[in-house]
């Protein structure tokens, strides 16, 4: 660790202040634009704002909506400041942490910060693809992997959790409950694309296999929506309409190992498997924040994937690499146990926005809204993808 990653970081000197989703559906019959469009103004509104007050704006570099677009959508006829930041699932806190640089610096007041896509209906992120032929294909480097069958990310995934089941005695049944923690989570939110599907251990093990040992329900859902955040400063955020969640620490990483070039992919290619950013990460966002993990309330952890949220427990110091499962199959994971995760269902059952729907839930669980609710929730983490880079917040009560 290094001797000083705090910088000149200023701990609760922003807040989010509006917090807006769209429904999520299979097929929203609109374009990703209007999607963005309807998530930032229920933000906006929330926070007690109009259109005219947002100068700034923040977008993942996935997203297909510019910030000049969805000014236009909003009536807004002069930006001060956009900005975009990933890569993919490693961006949500990463924006809002670009939102508060634009706010500290003076560059803008009011920072919307979306993630909008046509997930199931338009582009598919879970599908499959080929090598196009060109060095350094869609930046994973596919020209050196694909002619070998790795064409998608759940066979990524799938190889790194073969390595933690050998190294650290990870289960299936570990990564069943992983999957039947954010469903029972989903059942209970209204909002969520599961509310109404049960899942018990015989359904998550009759599942198909996608890509051994993943199961159908160890993947992510494809769903159409869209979220957004409305991040301020902290005394702007206390006149306006709802109570601020304060964001205590932002913190990003791509890790201390040697992870290759691109994206994705070449991690496969690192010293190891299981030295991933979000060790790095935690140090940086703890230290600035003043914290530990003993002070997280409750967590929103990355959940492309059961292994994903399953590789961010150690790394984040809830467990040990060698007690992790055992961990999880203790209960810990779900509401009342150590550090209860994914409280709205997360990726795995209420919806993929790319992790910002995590954000939304985390700012929930501070304000004390949130369909699983937890008791007297002070300090709320949320994270963007482990790997090949990372980022997370740490949201706390005023």
């Amino acid at each position: 660790m290094a001797d000083d990653v705090s910088y000149d970081w200023a701990p609760d000197a922003c807040a989010i202040a509006g917090i807006g989703t769209t429904e999520y559906t299979k097929a929203s019959g609109v374009s990703v634009t209007a999607l963005a469009a309807e998530a930032s103004l229920a933000a906006i509104r929330d926070a007690g704002l109009e259109p005219g007050d947002i100068d700034g704006f923040v977008r993942s570099d996935y997203d297909e909506t510019s910030p000049a677009a969805l000014a236009d959508s909003l009536g807004i006829t002069d930006v001060g400041y956009w900005g975009q930041t990933g890569a993919g699932g490693a961006a949500p806190c990463a924006m809002v942490g670009q939102a508060v640089a634009a706010v500290r610096s003076g560059l803008a007041k009011n920072v919307v910060v979306y993630r909008a896509l046509n997930g199931r209906s338009g582009r598919r992120l879970g599908k499959g693809v080929a090598a196009t032929g060109a060095v350094g294909g869609n930046s994973t480097y596919l020209e050196l992997f694909s002619p070998w069958g790795m064409t998608s990310p759940g066979q990524f995934f799938a190889m790194i959790t073969r390595r933690h089941m050998q190294q650290f005695g990870l289960t299936e049944r570990t990564l069943a409950e992983i999957a039947m923690v954010c469903r029972r989570r989903a059942n209970a939110n209204p909002a969520a694309l599961m509310h109404d599907r049960t899942m018990s251990l015989d359904d998550y093990f009759a599942a198909r296999m996608i890509s051994s040992p993943l199961r159908l329900f160890d993947f992510c859902l494809e769903n159409d929506g869209a979220a957004a955040v409305v991040v301020t400063s902290t005394p702007r955020a206390r006149d306006l309409a709802q109570k601020p969640v304060l964001i205590r620490s932002v913190a990003q990483s791509t890790g201390t190992t040697r992870i290759g070039p691109g994206q994705m992919y070449p991690v496969l290619m690192s010293d190891s498997l299981t030295e991933l950013p979000s060790r790095r990460i935690a140090e940086r966002l703890y230290q600035r924040a003043g914290l530990t993990a003993a002070d997280v309330d409750v967590a929103q952890l990355y959940d492309c994937f059961t292994i994903t949220l399953f590789l961010q427990l150690a790394d984040y110091g809830f467990c040990s690499q060698e007690d992790a499962a055992a961990f999880v199959e203790s209960g810990a994971l779900d509401l009342g146990g150590a550090i209860p995760v994914n409280t709205a269902g997360g990726q795995l059952s209420e919806s993929y926005i790319h992790g910002m729907n995590h954000v939304i839930e985390g700012v929930r669980q501070i304000r004390g809204t949130s369909t699983g609710q937890v008791e007297g929730a002070e300090v709320s983490l949320v994270t963007s993808a482990p790997p090949p880079g990372s980022s997370a917040l740490l949201l706390v009560a005023p």
